[in-house]
């Protein structure tokens, strides 16, 4: 009752704010509102390098993390209540802009009637998906029907969701209700990192400064996903002292955490375990790994890309289904043994259990559109949209 009283209270007053910025004229301009920033990030900077008239501001959730370089935007704005003129800043761009990127759910959403003139492009921040979210998601039965039309105002507000196959555009479909036309086939922007050879190996040579101790030893990236009360005191279920008894010789181990986490590791075995928490750049990170451990992920689907081992260290398994919701298949469709102890890790490393063939059917599935250039294209798509008609035509003619 407090919680929905409150949103109540945040939404009527964004509504009129917005409502009376509203009255400026519309600026072609793209005014994106980053949570995890990475897809954001990809996408100006692909339409810096094709326009040089395009004007970005950047609204930083609070939760927000991501360093986007300078250059890239000509302004970069805290969007919190926290921040009184920030916050009426940052709502001004919404209401006067050409297009809108957003790359989660954000609830003000309901509330701004967006000029005819401006898109909304939803650039959601996992390429796949193992649990279920939007209206699908099982949570949604303990809020009420207000907040339940107002999920569902949210989405209409989208009118272009990118995807990176037709796997995750049937999941949009059913999950935020909406019509096979507002999908864009453009492919993944962050993904377009895991194709550049000369980042990949600028990255290598980083980490390779950076941690001189590592020498030949091959990289674990363990990244969990997040879970419900866990936000201040995350706790690794994975007997770490057993992994570096048994693997050290050969392996080192990075843990990174969810971004929403906020408690640091204690890293008690020297040069074997590196809390890598703080690199913004996941996507980075898997460009060196030699073994991914992760749980209901969505870095799977872009970690396939280079044909490399999982294992999916799932020890609450039924816990997580009842609570967040599964899809049916997670056992039989992860393309990697799943496995509930550290004994099991440490098994299936030992005796390369790996499930190598199904990896690259999976990636395929879930990168269909992702081929290195999707950032380029989703840009054409944004600069075709804020050009004129008539424009088009003479351009094209």
């Amino acid at each position: 009752m407090v919680r929905e009283f409150s949103i109540t209270i945040y939404l009527f007053i964004f509504r009129i704010i917005f409502s009376l910025c509203r009255l400026f004229p519309l600026q072609k301009k793209v005014v994106a509102v980053a949570s995890f920033g990475d897809n954001i990030h990809c996408t100006v900077q692909a339409l810096n390098n094709q326009t040089e008239d395009s004007k970005v501001v950047i609204l930083k959730d609070r939760s927000c993390t991501y360093p986007f370089k300078e250059g890239t935007y000509n302004e970069l704005l805290l969007f919190s209540l926290s921040r009184p003129l920030l916050f009426l800043k940052s709502i001004y761009h919404l209401a006067t802009a050409k297009t809108i990127l957003v790359d989660n759910y954000f609830g003000f959403l309901a509330v701004t009637n967006f000029k005819a003139d401006t898109t909304c492009i939803q650039l959601w921040h996992a390429i796949g998906a193992l649990k279920n979210f939007g209206l699908k998601d099982p949570s949604i039965r303990n809020r009420s029907q207000k907040a339940y039309r107002r999920f569902r105002k949210v989405y209409k507000k989208f009118h272009y969701i990118v995807v990176g196959s037709e796997k995750m555009a049937s999941t949009f479909r059913e999950s935020f209700d909406v019509t096979n036309e507002r999908i864009i086939r453009t492919g993944v922007p962050r993904t377009d990192l895991l194709f550049n050879r000369l980042e990949k190996k600028q990255v290598s040579l980083y980490f390779k400064q950076k941690y001189p101790e590592i020498k030949d030893r091959k990289i674990i990236l363990y990244a969990p996903t997040y879970r419900e009360g866990q936000l201040n005191n995350f706790h690794i279920n994975m007997d770490l002292k057993k992994m570096y008894t048994e693997l050290s010789s050969e392996y080192v181990l990075f843990i990174k955490l969810h971004p929403a986490i906020k408690n640091k590791l204690q890293c008690a075995f020297e040069t074997f375990l590196y809390d890598v928490s703080d690199y913004p750049n996941t996507n980075q990170l898997l460009t060196i790994t030699d073994l991914l451990i992760t749980d209901y992920s969505s870095i799977p689907f872009e970690y396939a890309l280079f044909e490399k081992p999982m294992i999916f260290f799932a020890y609450d398994l039924e816990a997580y289904k009842k609570e967040r919701g599964l899809i049916d298949e997670y056992e039989t469709e992860m393309p990697g043994p799943v496995v509930q102890s550290t004994e099991e890790i440490i098994t299936v490393m030992k005796q390369e259990a790996f499930h190598k063939e199904k990896i690259k059917s999976f990636a395929n599935v879930w990168n269909q559109y992702s081929k290195g250039n999707s950032s380029e294209r989703l840009a054409k798509f944004i600069i075709d949209l804020q050009t004129p008609i008539d424009q088009r035509r003479k351009a094209s003619g």
